[in-house]
């Protein structure tokens, strides 16, 4: 597949989502406007925030700052952990449209699987409901591993199709210390998109001798390596920077392709996660959440 700075996949839900996300995890809240204004002049049409980011109102307020139709920007927020019950995530994201001042949100995940069973339905239940009554349009998971995957997919099996919900996004760290094949072909076979955080593998690789050919191979950087490798898998990539120099040469990654030789030698079949949180290993166990 050919990919430019506008391409975009189609999800379940049938809306698009552009492949090339722009991620504010740990973004301040008194530079994201600044910099997420920058990043969508760089040419990025997608923002990835969160509740628990605290910084969904100025990153919001960037994006639009940037004068592109809405139409054309996608934006993306999260239930935060605690609240993860039916309750709590009714109003988290009536509390997201009121802080982003947007009369929609794109895409509204649950950010982890915590909340117990009952919780992490009610909350589902919560964005399904929120996307019947306009103020979502498509709705995911983050952090889940298969066995949460199969949780919610037997309870959907169990609904009325119309209160069962779209699950569109499973939203997971991935780079090739952590590819994740157990959940990336669960998902794959149900057409559920990948979006990759910490793609970048919070710069902890670029001096690896894995990479560092490569990325002299194409005269590229590491990080451009890493971002091009995710778009090869099919993943939606969400790098994050505050340095606009990095914002910007993020985007250069639509003139050169990784050969079969580069994408084999990627395939570490490592489990090394760079984050705090440890999704799922392969045999379904949980670091966290019960």
């Amino acid at each position: 597949m050919a990919f430019n700075i506008n391409s975009t996949l189609k999800m379940p839900s049938g809306f698009e989502i552009p492949v090339l996300g722009y991620g504010v995890y740990q973004t301040p809240a008194d530079v994201a406007e600044d910099v997420t204004h920058h990043a969508i002049k760089s040419g990025y049409r997608h923002v990835d925030s969160a509740t628990v980011y605290r910084n969904e109102a100025p990153s919001a307020t960037g994006m639009l700052a940037a004068g592109i139709p809405r139409e054309q920007l996608f934006y993306t927020s999260k239930i935060p952990p605690k609240s993860i019950n039916y309750k709590d995530a009714k109003a988290c994201i009536d509390e997201s449209l009121k802080k982003t001042g947007l009369k929609y949100i794109d895409l509204y995940l649950l950010h982890a699987p915590y909340g117990g069973k009952e919780g992490r339905l009610g909350a589902w239940k919560a964005l399904v409901e929120a996307v019947d009554e306009g103020k979502v349009r498509s709705i995911g998971v983050s952090n889940y591993g298969v066995h949460h995957l199969e949780e919610l997919e037997e309870w959907q099996k169990s609904q009325p199709t119309s209160a069962a919900g779209i699950l569109s996004v499973n939203q997971i760290e991935l780079h090739p210390w952590l590819a994740r094949p157990d959940i990336v072909n669960w998902c794959r076979q149900r057409s559920i998109i990948l979006e990759a955080y910490s793609p970048l593998v919070r710069s902890t690789r670029m001096e690896d001798p894995l990479l560092v050919p490569i990325a002299k191979k194409h005269n590229r950087t590491g990080a451009q390596i890493l971002l091009r490798w995710g778009l090869q898998k099919g993943f939606v990539i969400l790098p994050k920077s505050v340095t606009k120099a990095r914002i910007a040469e993020n985007t250069k990654l639509y003139d050169f392709e990784l050969d079969e030789e580069d994408m084999r030698a990627l395939e570490t079949g490592k489990y090394e996660p760079c984050t705090w949180w440890v999704t799922s290993r392969y045999d379904g166990s949980v670091a966290r959440p019960g």
